[in-house]
């Protein structure tokens, strides 16, 4: 039996998901993530207080096993806090774009988090007890990008969960934000041209790519005791950019 927090964060095994992951870790709580597959990185962090089961976000029998096994293994720990953090890209121009692609960027990105958060709000129904969902977005959610209409509208999607949940969970004592990273030096902001990063550079004012390093502390501050009467709000880390 542990007094510790229990987090869940999903796609933990690499990039801004495995950043939180450690720093969670780092701050005292017990972790229980998944991914498609695990990672090295994620590997080196193994210990009593990290869980890890493969899981495809958006298939919902997946989700469903992934969550049992994680609120079982969490056992006592006060259920406190939620990361949906996993989701693709897949670029393209919308009008030759393939069905299949569309189809996997929603379900991964919005079906999956509302799935999570489903099974998580369901748990906290049992146990009850204040809590934390942060939703990792992005500002193209808000802004577009030409290239990735669908992306775009999951994360727009994602954004609307947000303000439609923190209504909805507010009198569990439940809060629910968003962070919208900018373009994050990690693998999936690799596929980029070189002219591409450096447009992305010049139109930033502080002059750079965003690292994991910039995204975490916001992520660990939402899901402290500080952001008790912060909900329904969408957090920008971007550098400027969207300013």
């Amino acid at each position: 039996m542990s007094g510790k927090r229990h987090v869940i964060v999903t796609g933990g095994s690499r990039g801004l998901g495995l950043g939180i992951v450690e720093a969670l870790l780092a701050e005292g709580y017990r972790v229980s993530t998944c991914s498609r597959v695990p990672s090295e990185a994620l590997e080196r962090l193994a210990g009593p207080d990290l869980f890890w089961q493969p899981c495809r976000i958006g298939d919902g029998e997946a989700v469903r096993a992934f969550m049992d096994a994680a609120l079982d293994w969490g056992g006592a720990s006060p259920l406190w806090g939620l990361v949906n953090n996993a989701g693709i890209a897949r670029e393209g121009v919308l009008a030759t774009f393939p069905e299949i692609d569309v189809e996997e960027v929603i379900q991964v990105n919005l079906t999956g988090a509302i799935q999570v958060a489903r099974a998580f709000l369901r748990a906290k129904l049992v146990k009850r007890g204040p809590g934390r969902i942060v939703n990792i977005s992005s500002i193209i959610g808000q802004r577009g990008y030409t290239g990735l209409s669908a992306y775009s509208a999951s994360k727009a999607g994602l954004d609307g969960l947000t303000r439609a949940l923190a209504r909805e969970v507010g009198r569990l004592q439940v809060t629910v934000n968003s962070v919208a990273p900018g373009y994050l030096a990690t693998e999936m902001s690799g596929t980029l041209a070189e002219g591409q990063r450096d447009q992305i550079v010049r139109r930033t004012p502080l002059g750079r790519l965003g690292e994991v390093a910039d995204v975490v502390p916001v992520v660990r501050f939402l899901l402290g005791d500080g952001a008790g009467f912060v909900t329904g709000q969408t957090i920008v880390v971007d550098g400027g950019i969207t300013g």
